[in-house]
Parts: structure tokens; sequence; C-alpha cells
């Protein structure tokens, strides 16, 4: 399915016919606030499994990123002291994927070989209205381009195109950004910017 949302006035009942497809199991394509990403809700195995064939990766490589509607829902998987707590208040929402150590509610699989996730809260009104009546975070990871040029897709057309029948929904939300979050590592200590993205840090 190709479903178009207004990217700053989303219908409720577009957003809520996404969550109902991610909550039961479903895989779908949306914007965020850098780049288009696979989603699935991280509730269900058979969507993550799914994510992982479409994208084409083993477990152990997959590496895929969590969506939390706020920094409220954090503390449930991942560790954060005080010092991370303001950093990331001062920058989220915004283009950052912010790698923390996991909680013990984070099943083993969806962890890195050190132990930690890449957590994000985007600006982005679409998955803001979508993580409201879902009620679980989301698995995300980017979409790549085979183009020489741009390293992400960014037409949801082509978007369509190609994935729409892996995929359960397209969101069409206007065109995608073609530079990815910033990456910064805070499991250790200076932080260490891993990648440098659309997100500059306060």
């Amino acid at each position: 399915m190709f479903l178009h949302i207004h990217p700053i006035n989303p219908s409720a009942r577009e957003v809520a016919q996404v969550a109902g497809v991610l909550r039961q199991g479903g895989v779908v394509i949306c914007p965020t606030d850098t780049v288009y990403a696979f989603m699935c809700a991280l509730s269900s195995k058979k969507a993550y499994e799914a994510m992982l064939r479409i994208k084409g990766v083993k477990e152990k490589d997959a590496n895929f990123s969590f969506i939390f509607s706020s920094l409220s829902y954090l503390s449930d998987y991942a560790k954060v002291d005080n010092q991370t707590f303001k950093v990331l208040k001062q920058n989220l929402p915004g283009a950052f994927t912010f790698i923390l150590k996991a909680s013990g509610k984070v099943p083993e699989k969806l962890q890195n070989r050190r132990k930690s996730i890449g957590v994000r809260i985007p600006n982005n009104r679409i998955l803001s209205a979508l993580l409201e009546p879902l009620g679980c975070p989301l698995l995300t990871t980017s979409i790549k381009s085979a183009d020489e040029v741009l390293e992400y897709i960014t037409d949801p057309d082509e978007l369509h195109e190609q994935y729409g029948k892996q995929v359960d929904i397209v969101v069409d939300g206007g065109p995608g950004g073609n530079i990815p979050s910033t990456i910064v590592d805070c499991t250790v200590q200076p932080y260490e910017l891993v990648r440098e993205g659309r997100g500059v840090l306060i």
C-alpha cells in the first residue's frame, strides 16, 4: 500500500491505519527527520525477522536503531546517567542517534557487541503521531540507494516501486533527506562522535 500522509498535519485516521499494521506485525517505510527508513514495532518478532530479510543482513550485523516518542520511555530500555540525560534533553527531538548502554529489558539479539543500542527521537510529526497510538518503540534502519550520487533513496515513489511488494505500507511524507543522523557514542568518556550527520550538538 502507498499512503500519503501530510508531513505537517498528519491525518489521525491515516496514522492510526499505519499504527494498526505495525501492531499486527507489519513492516512499513516511513520518513524520519533525516532519511526514509524501514520500521517495525519492537514488540513483533515476525516483523523484525522480515526486516532482516528485506535489508539482506544477518541478525548479528543488523544494528537497528530504536525510535522513541519521548525521553520518558528511555529509562526502560537504556541506562542513562544524569550527565548523558542532560545532553539528550538538549538535543532531542533531533537528527541524532545516541549510543547508550542497553538495559535488561532489551533482548540480547537487539544489542550490539558492546551491549548497547542506538536511540533516536526524530523531529518528525508523522513519527510523533504514530508512536502515540502504537504504545511501544520502533525498530528502524535507513534505506540506502545504489545511486552513485545519492546515498539514500529520497523519492517515495521510487521506494514504493522498489519495496512496495516487500513491505506492508510505504508512507509518502514528501521528499526524504539525504543526510543521515549524527551518531554520538555515550558509552565512552569523553563522548565519541562516530558519524557526522545532520544533527549539530548543542
